[in-house]
């Protein structure tokens, strides 16, 4: 059995541990709360250009754009949101894994040398450079600090690559931000433009139709409004994928600390029963030295 110095310096140990989860908790919490509002303000945004884009497009079966041209696979890039830090529960593991499956199947597909890799986070990058993965850029930055310009020179590099043909898909891996105890990852294609939900939406479409006239002609807003809804649903992707790494911390901590709390209780009734056995011993000593006088 452990030493009562011992089992008291484990305490300690324990509740100073605390204290530390207890304070990264909080800083969780405060950045989550940022996060919460920052995606509650854009997503309505993001939502009604989907809307209008849908709308407009299911009323007109006769638009081409490249961007929903449905064409032979030969180049993948795969865009996945990870962290920059740690202690955040399963939330990179499940990224990496993730990715490590999408990787691996479009690998078969088309082959490593033409899957392109945008690692959004420093956990996803430094493991794709362990598996010896070429990586097309650092976005570490973007991780920590969301920023829609970020968001709109990375679409727009991978909407050039997209048009001059060097892409011909491009996926995007990251949580969605449920509530702080739920966040689901998803995995959705960025390009080519999916058009179901607005194609089978027909008398949302009609109606849209019927109660605008749009100048100037509908070809030239849907060329200028597809790049816009592309931006805003990478940087939504963005915003979902930071605040979902806060509340996975923010539980991650929490839950830390109150096995920590329970850890503290049951040293605790350790120490008080070491102790008492310890003046139990002691008085036996005394009684029986006594005895034998």
């Amino acid at each position: 059995m452990a030493s009562l110095k011992e089992i008291k310096n484990r305490i300690g140990s324990v509740k100073s541990t605390k204290k530390i989860t207890s304070a990264m908790k909080m800083i969780a919490s405060s950045k989550l709360h940022k996060a919460q509002n920052a995606i509650n303000n854009f997503l309505p945004y993001q939502q009604k250009l989907d809307t209008i884009l849908t709308n407009l497009l299911a009323s007109d079966t006769s638009y081409e754009s490249p961007f929903i041209q449905k064409r032979e696979t030969k180049r993948v890039a795969i865009v996945a949101f990870a962290s920059n830090s740690s202690l955040c529960g399963a939330y990179n593991s499940n990224v990496i894994k993730e990715f490590n499956t999408a990787f691996n199947k479009k690998k078969e597909e088309v082959g490593k040398e033409n899957v392109l890799v945008y690692p959004v986070g420093k956990k996803l990058a430094d493991t794709a450079k362990k598996q010896g993965i070429k990586l097309e850029g650092d976005f570490r930055e973007m991780a920590d600090k969301p920023t829609f310009q970020a968001v709109q020179d990375l679409a727009k590099e991978l909407i050039k690559k997209y048009i001059d043909k060097e892409l011909d898909e491009v996926i995007l891996i990251y949580h969605h931000f449920v509530s702080t105890g739920s966040q689901k990852l998803r995995v959705t294609q960025f390009l080519p433009f999916d058009l179901k939900h607005g194609k089978g939406n027909e008398e949302q479409a009609e109606s849209f139709s019927a109660d605008y006239i749009l100048e100037p002609s509908k070809e030239e807003i849907l060329d200028s409004l597809i790049p816009t809804v592309l931006y805003s649903r990478l940087y939504a992707a963005l915003l979902d994928a930071n605040a979902s790494e806060h509340a996975a911390r923010t539980m991650a901590m929490q839950i830390a600390s109150d096995n920590a709390e329970e850890l503290v209780q049951d040293l605790t009734i350790q120490y008080n029963k070491s102790r008492q056995q310890a003046v139990t011993n002691e008085l036996l000593d005394i009684i029986g030295g006594a005895s034998a006088l």
